[in-house]
């Protein structure tokens, strides 16, 4: 049995620089793909997952998968020693992975692959929310950071940094701990692929 999952793939940038927008933002661009299955039971589509979802890890294969990856782009500006960061600008690049059926299904089987879906989708888009969030709590704690003595500003590159690093951690850490909620024994997960395969 294949469990959803978040894929580990987040890659953290941290982009420093003068920003053009007029104001501070946080822009998402989203990119949702899809992996063909057949079958004609619900246990042949969930087999079908198995063998053709993306990968996790070297070997295993999940039933869908979001990734994503974020970069931040801000003004440093120095004023008689003391270092602001001024505007703000943030990209989330999120990617959602999902199966797509490519056989017509029975009647009674499409019926229970849309509930399937419907909670696969919104499994992923917790997982889209959670990175969201982080952006936004990031967008805050970057917003007007002031350094008093750094003339460079290297001091207040190294702080902005710590704090993207912190904050992608703790929110993190909120994506493994809805994933153990939704994958535990008894879970939503389990549900999901339970209503699926029966008869």
């Amino acid at each position: 049995m294949r469990l959803l999952t978040l894929s580990g793939l987040a890659i953290i940038g941290a982009l420093f620089g003068s920003a053009t927008a007029a104001s501070a933002d946080v822009k998402i661009l989203v990119k949702t793909q899809t992996y063909d299955i057949s079958g004609k039971t619900g246990e042949a589509l969930i087999e079908s997952m198995d063998r053709n979802g993306p990968r996790h890890g070297f070997m295993a294969r999940t039933i869908a998968q979001t990734s994503y990856t974020k970069a931040w782009n801000f003004d440093l500006v120095e004023v008689k020693g003391t270092c602001r960061i001024g505007q703000v600008n943030g990209t989330l690049n999120l990617n959602f992975t999902y199966p797509h059926v490519a056989s017509t299904l029975p009647p009674a089987l499409s019926r229970r692959w849309a509930r399937f879906f419907a909670g696969v989708r919104t499994h992923e888009e917790t997982h889209g929310d959670i990175a969201r969030q982080m952006m936004k709590a990031t967008e805050k704690s970057l917003t007007g950071l002031t350094v008093p003595n750094d003339a460079q500003c290297s001091r207040t590159r190294r702080e902005a940094r710590r704090r993207i690093d912190a904050i992608f951690d703790e929110y993190e850490a909120r994506q493994n701990a809805f994933d153990a909620r939704e994958h535990r024994e008894g879970g939503h997960v389990e549900y999901l692929v339970d209503a699926l395969a029966k008869s």
